[in-house]
Parts: C-alpha cells; sequence; structure tokens
C-alpha cells in the first residue's frame, strides 16, 4: 500500500530513532544534564531564581503588582509559548486547512497543514511515551508543564511542522513575497518557539533540537506526498 510506504513505515522509523535518541541522553547524561546549565545562567542574569533546597520546585519571580515590570525575554517569550500550546495549534491548523483551500481550491494542499500536525503528533506522542524524560530540574518554570515526556518538545515540533509546511505551500503556489516569509516561516518563528520553551524552563536544550528535527522531518514528507504531487 503506497500509504504505508510513504508514511506509516518512515513513521514507525523516526519513533524508533528518537526513543533511542531520548533513552541514550537519560542514560548518558541523567535527568538533570550538563546543557541546563546555560539555561540557568541565563535565567539567574535576568533575575529570575529558583529554590535550591527543592531541585522538583520551580519558583515562579513574576512581580506581584500587575505595574511593576517584566523583563524583556519574559515579555516576548510568554506571548511566543502561548502561540505554541496545544489549542492554539489546533486551532491555527484548521484555519490554515480553511485559507488554503479557499485559495487553491486543491484538496492535497488544503489538508496539508491538518496532515503535518497529525503526523508530527503521531511520531511526538509515541517517542515521548517511550522515552519519558522529566522536565529540567531547578530551573524558573512560569507555567506548569503538561504531563508528557520532556523528550521531544511537542510544542517545538509542531512549529517547525506547520510553519514549514506553510512556507511549502506558498512556494508551490507561487504566492507574493515567498522568498521573504518562507524563511521566517520556516526557521525564524519555530525558533523563537523553541527558545521560549526552553528560556521558560519547559525543556531541556536537547528536547527542542529533537523537536525541530521530527518538525522538519514531517514537513519534508507532507511536501513530498502531498505538494510534489
Amino acid at each position: 500500500m503506497p500509504i504505508l510506504r510513504a508514511v506509516v513505515l518512515p513513521g514507525l522509523g523516526a519513533i524508533i530513532a528518537l526513543a533511542v535518541a531520548g533513552r541514550a541522553l537519560r542514560l548518558f547524561g541523567g535527568d538533570d544534564p550538563r546543557e541546563d546549565r546555560a539555561v540557568r545562567t541565563l535565567q539567574d542574569a535576568f533575575g529570575h531564581r529558583t529554590d535550591d533546597g527543592d531541585a522538583a520546585v520551580a519558583v515562579v519571580t513574576h512581580p506581584a503588582s500587575p505595574t511593576e515590570s517584566r523583563e524583556p525575554i519574559d515579555r516576548v517569550t510568554q506571548p511566543l509559548s502561548w502561540y505554541s500550546g496545544v489549542p492554539q495549534t489546533i486551532a491555527n491548523g484548521a484555519i490554515w486547512c480553511g485559507v488554503t483551500w479557499m485559495l487553491t481550491r486543491r484538496r492535497h494542499s488544503a489538508v496539508a497543514p491538518a496532515a503535518v500536525l497529525a503526523l508530527e503528533t503521531a511520531c511526538f506522542v509515541a517517542s515521548a511515551a517511550l522515552v519519558g524524560r522529566p522536565r529540567p530540574e531547578s530551573v524558573w518554570r512560569p507555567e506548569q508543564p503538561h504531563a508528557t515526556s520532556s523528550f521531544p518538545s511537542g510544542h517545538t515540533a509542531a512549529a517547525f511542522a506547520l510553519h514549514g509546511t506553510l512556507a511549502d505551500l506558498l512556494d508551490r503556489h507561487g504566492a507574493p513575497g515567498a522568498r521573504l516569509l518562507g524563511p521566517l516561516l520556516r526557521y525564524g518563528i519555530p525558533a523563537a518557539i523553541a527558545f521560549s520553551r526552553v528560556y521558560r524552563g519547559q525543556h531541556h536544550i536537547s528536547d527542542v533540537v529533537a523537536g525541530a528535527v521530527l518538525g522538519r522531518w514531517s514537513a519534508a514528507v507532507v511536501r513530498r506526498e502531498l505538494l510534489s504531487s
């Protein structure tokens, strides 16, 4: 069957590769890897402190009063992290399916945003369950994390997958400004989201790297199987 060869088998391979990478990171780096030191240093530089007496508890250091100022990276990363949330991403994908259909009337193009999110999500959920990596310890974390494994970063994977497919749609249909918007969609917005997830204590650096790889791979599969046909 074409879908088995084109999507299912490569998807299983991606799950296995992510699971092996994640388990290896836990085995050789532990659940408090050295990469987190850079994140703590950056957070400390901007005035965020954690409770050294309890590594499992992250202390929120937002100002108690809304009139007090928040540091600039916090201000920038908060909306980025919100934008990449699960409900927002689902809504974003559905909206772009509708917009693409109205503009192109091409079925393969219209389902591409939903297809890439479905593929990325399936690989993320399965690999995360196999890895079971805890969230970073002793970091500033202003929002409660999801119950899923920290590896790979699903928010990062979805951002690279969806925005990469949107860039591919612009190229596929020769939209005006595609050469300028393409790099911003493929790399700029997803990279900013990946940084926000690390800075806000939701993920280890290696989590978002794996998420970026998964997202880019998912977009490549959809481009090959839907947009190039």
